[in-house]
């Protein structure tokens, strides 16, 4: 194995360029080096090798049997460190698979309808969406982008802010006819408050009544893993769900879902941000298309 401190692509730049040159000294013109450090940089590629490449005279330089078969191949070698730059690089076509980890939600609402024309202007990348309200490791679950609700909390992780969105509390025609609506924080008490299963940075629903913030747990019947299972039981008439605005309006308009304790609901709206791993340098080109795509068209409210 070769030792870590020899630069063998750097070593054999500077011999193709000999070759293609045709000498030291128009070599190291076109690399700013000197000939004599042109001329150490052959012999050392030469004493590591254990291989004449070139033979020299006054007039001219020519390759070896050994020379010519090293000069072919590390042509192809930096032919094709070339194309993995290049495909590397930030301004290079967005090329690859995107793993995005999503609430179901913004899954539903926001991206599904986006995808024709995100694909569409990006033909090389394919998407792999995974789907979950709870916080996950992007490092150790091979993630690219994760969107997330609510406060960031500190981490190595950038973040790109989507906007925000109101946390309405609504319930179906049907549930309210059948229990009555609540005006109150003490009427809520007799209603089942559809919650989720997992912990959450606010354990239930954050309520302001005369000036003071109270919370009220979620303590219905019915806990589930995601905002859009949440929404189908509100809309089935199982109880109250507290949901994010841009998840529920159309079904207001329709009539499907009413809002209920407006005059409650915290002021303070969720924040939703497009988060990555990127501090460790550029990001990929199929990353940055969806975040770019995302932060101008992907935006909740």
């Amino acid at each position: 194995m070769a030792r870590l401190d020899v630069n063998r692509s750097g070593e054999m730049e500077v011999f193709v360029r000999v070759v293609e040159l045709g000498g030291f000294s128009p070599a190291a013109r076109a690399g700013r080096m000197t000939p004599s450090a042109v001329s150490k940089l052959i012999a050392r590629l030469e004493a590591r090798l254990g291989a004449r490449l070139l033979n020299r005279s006054t007039r001219q330089l020519q390759l070896t049997p050994e020379g010519c078969t090293f000069y072919e191949r590390a042509t192809r070698v930096l032919a094709d460190l070339e194309d993995a730059e290049r495909a590397a690089s930030i301004g290079e076509e967005a090329i690859g698979r995107v793993r995005i980890n999503t609430s179901a939600s913004y899954a539903t609402h926001i991206l599904a309808p986006l995808l024709p024309d995100f694909l569409a202007r990006h033909p090389g990348v394919t998407l792999d969406i995974v789907q979950t309200d709870a916080v996950v490791d992007l490092l150790a679950e091979r993630m690219d982008v994760a969107i997330r609700a609510g406060p960031l909390k500190s981490s190595s992780l950038v973040a790109r802010k989507l906007g925000e969105t109101p946390l309405l509390i609504v319930a179906a025609p049907s549930y309210l006819e059948r229990r009555g609506e609540p005006h109150s924080i003490a009427d809520l008490q007799n209603h089942d408050r559809l919650g989720f299963g997992y912990a959450r940075a606010v354990d239930g629903w954050a309520l302001c009544e005369n000036g003071k913030a109270v919370v009220v747990p979620a303590t219905g019947r019915v806990q589930v893993s995601d905002g859009e299972a949440l929404r189908q039981l509100a809309l089935s008439g199982v109880g109250l769900a507290r949901l994010a605005a841009f998840t529920v309006r159309d079904d207001i308009a329709a009539g499907r879902l009413v809002p209920v304790l407006g005059h409650l609901v915290s002021g303070d709206p969720e924040p939703f941000h497009a988060v990555y791993v990127g501090q460790g340098g550029p990001l990929p080109s199929r990353v940055r298309a969806l975040l770019d795509f995302l932060a101008r068209y992907g935006r909740v409210a």
